[in-house]
């Protein structure tokens, strides 16, 4: 699964509607060209196995060492064959067992969720699913509609259903904590936040839907449909969705770890919404997986999809996206690079991270998974520099590079795009809707002509640097990667960048929402300073042996005051804590409803009545006979008091229950 790490750091991100009757429109064959990988053909290495073996020998090691990830495994094939399956460091750090690509499963995460398309496009092949008809009509539960708009598979498939984040029960590592797969999509049906078909926003929970429609269509489980219709016509015999794992392949199941230099293995992590990340495979057969698909549906003799469906899977491009950059296809998003067509799914679970990356034009693809989450972002570079540096030594283009914006056009575009924004991935109308607050991305215009985004890191773990390439588009000249700003009446609306333009895009925030962490932290030292001045200015007569000054309507203000700022301040904290604990640990999102449930209500009760007791201390002060400096902080707590009060309700702090 893609990590909610991706939108905290944001991570873990438009165009008219999809219409029920969208056409299947062919993936442009303009790619974009990664400026620097030039090279003449005959200097082109040739993709064989002893040149890719020695180059990934020169790259993965240190990589790991120096992302202290205990183990990996790589797999290439070309035109139909495994071209290198080779496995590095360790599976088992205790044991010393060392990665088997042949024998070693990995957890690739949402890869997992290209079986799941794969599942649905069969049926779709067979006619006995519409990609553009109501979900409803295939389930037993009812999906609300958005804008009287119901949510159709193509919406699905292409993430532009418009639904929230949801992270209850994410994963896990208690067996018993597994819910059936109906269960677990009708226990809460997360908002759609976005109109249909119109906002890429990546959704676990819509995928999992996915799931649950192939086996109400096919009246198989998930589990069965996916080994009898994919994985046992392609000899996938060391793959399973299954949880837990049957006990012969749970024996070779990699271990997984927060680091290597940590070494602790962590135990096996469960996924109640399983269609969208469950898989452990071992990179021999993920290899199958990716020659069926490069081959249009079919691995010697095995046909998984027709050729002409895995032609519309593969290339039929959603129309929800900005400008140039990437957009989703039928499941696969598109990874274009030097002019060579791509598509390709990541995955992440806490301690396994994945790629896999085909060009179908080139019959050529690759798949990497890593045992360890690593130091910071590691994983994640790994990954995007392997994408990089792959296309430029084996699949180079002649184009030239493009050409930056005069000055003054650059900086007026880059003056526009400044500001905050907020993923179109995230939670909103839940608890964990403060992680918005917490979270904003901000895009800054750079003195040298650039502009950086500030959860978008590059290698050197800061804000990458994207120059001015063309109107309202942007390019970081080091991979080629773009980004592309959406304009309606001369201001920028939203962005995105590749390679998440596909799934995820950034919305501009208004002005009050963008000082809402400002506003936020004022708001709390203010209250918290008063608080903590209450003991302080007691023990400070004490000590001096001074009375209590105040008297009457200007005592009774006083302590108001100081009680609203002590109920304010514990509720917003008590608030942000439990949110800020889930999300230290994915573990924590499970099993926490009561809790939650609990300090809901609590921050309600502190802070409604902080701010009434806040207020009604301000009104008594500015009433009274206290010089001006205390009526004007007294005005300024009771701001402050209603100001946390409504970030509590608009928040949804405050409340009843646990639907996250």
């Amino acid at each position: 699964m893609r990590p909610i790490t991706a939108f905290l750091a944001g991570l873990l991100a438009l165009a008219p509607a999809l219409s029920a009757g969208a056409q299947d429109a062919p993936a442009p064959a303009d790619a974009a060209a990664a400026p620097g990988a030039a090279a003449p053909a005959d200097r082109t290495p040739a993709l064989q196995r002893a040149d890719v073996e020695a180059w990934l020998d020169g790259y993965l090691p240190y990589a790991l060492a120096a992302g202290d990830i205990a183990g990996a495994v790589v797999v290439v094939v070309k035109d139909g064959e495994v071209l290198l399956q080779k496995g590095y460091g360790l599976a088992d750090v205790e044991a010393g067992t060392p990665v088997d690509p042949e024998r070693t499963l990995f957890r690739p995460g949402s890869i997992s969720k290209l079986f799941t398309w794969t599942a649905v496009m069969q049926l779709v092949e067979a006619g006995r699913i519409d990609l553009d008809a109501d979900v409803n009509q295939y389930l037993d539960f009812e999906m609300p509609a958005r804008d009287g708009k119901p949510v159709t598979l193509r919406q699905v498939l292409t993430h532009t259903a418009g639904f929230e984040e949801a992270m209850r029960g994410l994963i896990f590592s208690d067996e018993d904590g597994l819910v059936t797969l109906g269960d677990t999509l009708k226990r809460w049906i997360p908002h759609r936040i976005h109109s249909p078909g119109t906002t890429p926003a990546y959704s676990n929970y819509a995928t999992a839907l996915a799931g649950y429609v192939v086996e109400r269509v096919s009246g198989e489980s998930f589990d069965d449909y996916v080994e009898r219709h994919i994985l046992q016509p392609l000899g996938m015999r060391d793959a399973s969705f299954r949880q837990p794992l049957p006990p012969a392949l749970a024996q070779r199941m990699s271990k997984g770890y927060a680091s290597l230099s940590d070494g602790k293995a962590k135990p096996y992590e469960f996924i109640n919404l399983a269609p969208a990340g469950s898989m452990a495979v071992t990179g021999a057969d993920m290899a199958k997986f990716m020659i069926a698909h490069l081959q249009r549906g079919e691995y010697q003799g095995a046909r998984i999809l027709s050729a002409d469906t895995a032609e519309r899977m593969h290339r039929t491009r959603s129309e929800a996206g900005i400008g140039p950059l990437h957009r989703m296809m039928l499941g696969f998003y598109e990874t274009s690079r030097n002019g060579h067509f791509a598509i390709a799914h990541g995955g992440d679970t806490q301690w396994f991270h994945s790629d896999v990356q085909l060009y179908p034009d080139d019959g050529v693809g690759y798949f990497i998974s890593m045992n360890s989450a690593g130091r910071e972002s590691a994983t994640l570079q790994i990954r995007s520099q392997l994408a990089v540096q792959f296309a430029r030594r084996y699949l180079p283009t002649d184009a030239a590079a493009p050409k930056p914006l005069d000055a003054a056009a650059a900086q007026a575009q880059n003056a526009a795009i400044a500001g905050a924004y907020a993923s179109s991935r995230r939670p909103q109308d839940n608890v964990m809707g403060i992680l918005n607050l917490l979270n904003q991305a901000k895009v800054a215009a750079n003195e040298d002509g650039t502009i950086s985004v500030s959860m978008w890191p590059g290698p050197a773990g800061k804000p990458k640097k994207w120059t001015p390439v063309g109107e309202w588009l942007w390019q970081d000249l080091d991979t080629g990667d773009r980004l592309a700003a959406e304009v309606v009446d001369g201001r920028v609306v939203r962005f995105s960048m590749e390679f998440v333009s596909p799934f995820m895009l950034f919305e501009r925030l208004s002005g009050w929402r963008a000082m809402a962490p400002l506003l936020l932290g004022a708001s709390f030292v203010a209250l918290l300073l008063t608080v903590l001045a209450w003991p302080v200015s007691a023990l400070v007569r004490r000590h001096y042996g001074v009375p209590y000054r105040l008297s009457g309507a200007d005592a009774k203000a006083h302590r108001a005051l100081r009680w609203g700022s002590l109920l304010s301040a514990l509720g917003i904290g008590i608030g942000l804590g439990v949110v800020l604990w889930m999300m230290s640990d994915l573990e924590n999102l499970s099993g926490a409803d009561a809790l939650v449930t609990v300090a809901r209500l609590l921050v309600g009760a502190g802070l409604i009545t902080g701010a009434a007791l806040a207020t009604w201390g301000a009104w008594g002060t500015l009433r009274g006979g206290r010089r001006w400096y205390a009526k004007l902080w007294a005005l300024l707590l009771a701001l402050a008091a209603l100001y946390l009060l409504w970030v509590g309700f608009d928040y949804h702090l405050v409340g009843f229950g646990a639907d996250f």
